[in-house]
């Protein structure tokens, strides 16, 4: 199994006709996922790389039936994209663009409180099932299907721990960045329940930063909650305070939001700290081994 998204899900791309947006549904298709369509406004009626376009997300949902769509819409606009989605039903939004306005989320964030939805991002490389479905910008070719879910801030780490668990055998159920902003839609208790009811899903893996107390709320949800075993980094050790470091999420705001402080904390909370990000595989196979 999988959270989220699996190999039954139906994708929409908004912003469809864009560069990116082509270049990364084309990757998702070769990946194996159901990509059934995009939206692009004065658009409607055309097709692109084989597929319908729509003006509407609604329309491209009666349509299709998508039940998930990836965003590919410039900052300035993505709010209005999230809300079109979220207005025409659909489950799990995928928000790539990196910069959008921190009122635009806090105002995206108060109409989805009664909607059933996930929303992944903004400033997220996306998700992905291996060989069932990605909705994203991550290299699929890295991910291989497998036991253990990932949970990450940031992008390259994502990759990075990939990568090393490849090189011991260990695959992924999902891997899953939820962004790196200051306001997400969603955060790393949603996905370790998720991963946790996954009967496939044997271990996680969750990647931090610093700023914020998300992944030290993590740590203790899963001390309560969760039967899986958790290995968790935080990166930023060398970080200033003050200073934003890559994403607008990352900078320390109080002592408490240090890398060190998290994962001491972390540790101290049953979770499986790694100080190196080098030794994330290595621990990995160590722990859930």
């Amino acid at each position: 199994m999988s959270v989220f998204v699996h190999k039954s899900s139906r994708v929409i791309i908004q912003g469809f006709t864009g560069q990116h947006a082509t270049f990364h549904a084309e990757e998702s298709m070769q990946n194996g996922t159901t990509v059934v369509g995009g939206v692009t406004p004065g658009k409607g009626g055309q097709e692109h790389l084989g597929l319908p376009v729509f003006d509407t997300v609604h329309q491209a949902v009666a349509e299709t039936g998508a039940d998930v769509s990836g965003i590919f819409v410039p900052p300035p606009f993505a709010a209005d994209a999230i809300m079109e989605s979220l207005e025409a039903g659909i489950g799990v939004i995928v928000v790539i663009a990196d910069g959008i306005p921190v009122q635009d989320m806090v105002r995206v964030k108060r109409y989805a409180v009664d909607k059933n939805a996930i929303i992944i991002g903004p400033n997220t490389p996306g998700i992905i099932t291996p060989d069932a479905c990605k909705v994203g910008i991550m290299p699929s070719h890295i991910y291989t299907p497998g036991r253990i879910g990932v949970v990450s801030r940031s992008g390259t780490l994502n990759y990075e721990a990939v990568q090393q668990m490849s090189e011991y055998g260990m695959g992924q159920t999902t891997s899953v960045g939820i962004g790196g902003d200051p306001v997400n839609g969603t955060d790393f208790v949603t996905v370790l329940r998720a991963f946790e009811e996954d009967p496939e899903t044997e271990a996680v893996i969750m990647i931090g930063e610093i700023g914020g107390q998300q992944e030290v709320e993590a740590a203790r949800w899963a001390k309560e909650n969760m039967s899986k075993p958790v290995v968790g980094f935080v990166a930023g050790v060398s970080a200033p305070p003050g200073r934003r470091m890559g994403h607008a999420g990352a900078i320390i705001s109080g002592e408490a939001d240090t890398a060190n402080a998290k994962m001491d904390l972390m540790e101290e909370l049953g979770v499986h700290v790694v100080r190196n990000p080098a030794l994330i595989g290595e621990t990995a196979k160590r722990v859930f081994s």
